[in-house]
């Protein structure tokens, strides 16, 4: 049994924190894989709409209980934090179940199906005072972290483009979950907030925003590109598919030098400087292989700290992400169920 524990409103104080995971998919299974190599996580819970899933998944790692709904798991009082692993058109029900329940969250990515969603999740985390962050790994990564530094610190000078890409080449089958209306499927969601946060790390929120895209006889995006605009006069080029698998790689480029990320971008291990007569300098961190797990210490820390943002992934940061998005879909024609 845990001792020592106490609360100081959303706060914890002990040696662990205790984890429930909501959804038992693949990035479920790998954000579990690696909390249980941090010694200082516990993760005593999980749910799912299936009490059967939730057992199967309990069992494979180890988890003392099994939920089959969400609403059991967001009750039990033994959890600190639900991770939030359900499809993005569930993250506004789930999410917010957790949040008026007295649980923190850490919410995947994207953060809700559309940006008024979004703020309805801000506006009850601040509300009830409880910790919430977007499971935006990228931004918690050390390399990527590095790289803002950098960015900050003028090394390549003022930021003129950002280039990024991230797609992967299928085929969906129609009732897979990318290509589901319904779970907000298609490429922008899934994989263009990638490039689409990146380059909001490193210039903020666009003024203008165009986009350009194939849809699938469903209705949702399988190949876009994306051209954000800055008043600074900055862009960036992005794209996302469904249908190619594209080189996954970044850049991000300055008046005085640019950064090159390789193959990977949004879960990097290293990435090299460009200036001006000066040699290529490689920077790379351990990184890649623990890119979930550090997103977990972050949230343990603003716990441990009583913090209810990251400062990492502010949730300001996370809506006006949403808000571009919002607007990418908007100019390609992409629409979800219950949607206006």
């Amino acid at each position: 049994m845990t001792t020592g524990r106490y609360r100081l409103g959303a706060a914890v104080r002990d040696d662990r924190v205790r984890w429930g995971i909501l959804g038992t998919g693949g990035i479920a299974s790998s954000f579990t894989a690696q909390l249980l190599e941090l010694p200082d996580a516990e993760v005593v819970a999980v749910g799912s709409r299936n009490l059967a899933t939730a057992m199967g998944f309990a069992e494979r790692f180890g988890i003392s209980r099994a939920y089959g709904s969400w609403a059991e798991l967001a009750a039990d009082e033994g959890v600190d934090v639900v991770y939030v692993a359900v499809p993005h058109s569930a993250h506004r029900a789930a999410a917010g179940l957790c949040l008026e329940a007295g649980r923190a969250v850490l919410c995947e990515k994207a953060f809700t199906l559309n940006a008024r969603e979004a703020v309805e999740l801000v506006e009850l985390a601040r509300e009830r005072r409880r910790f919430m962050m977007e499971a935006m790994w990228s931004y918690c990564n050390p390399v990527m972290r590095r790289m803002v530094e950098l960015v900050r610190d003028g090394a390549i000078g003022e930021v003129r483009t950002v280039h990024a890409d991230y797609g992967l080449p299928g085929p969906y089958d129609p009732t897979h979950r990318l290509r589901d209306p319904a779970q907000g499927g298609g490429a922008t969601l899934d994989l263009g907030v990638y490039p689409v946060a990146l380059a909001h790390l490193v210039l903020g929120e666009p003024s203008e925003v165009q986009g350009r895209a194939e849809l699938t006889p469903e209705g949702v995006d399988a190949n876009t590109g994306m051209l954000l605009g800055w008043d600074s006069g900055a862009v960036a080029l992005l794209s996302c598919s469904i249908t190619a698998d594209t080189p996954m790689t970044a850049a991000v480029t300055g008046s005085a030098g640019r950064i090159e990320f390789p193959r990977g971008f949004f879960y990097p291990e290293r990435f090299v400087l460009h200036r001006p007569g000066r040699e290529a300098e490689e920077i790379a961190l351990e990184g890649r292989r623990n890119s979930l797990r550090h997103e977990a210490m972050e949230v343990m820390r603003c716990l441990r700290a009583g913090e209810t943002e990251s400062p990492l992934v502010p949730l300001d940061g996370s809506l006006a992400v949403m808000r571009t998005l919002d607007a990418v879909r908007d100019r390609i024609g992409v629409r979800y169920p219950g949607e206006e």
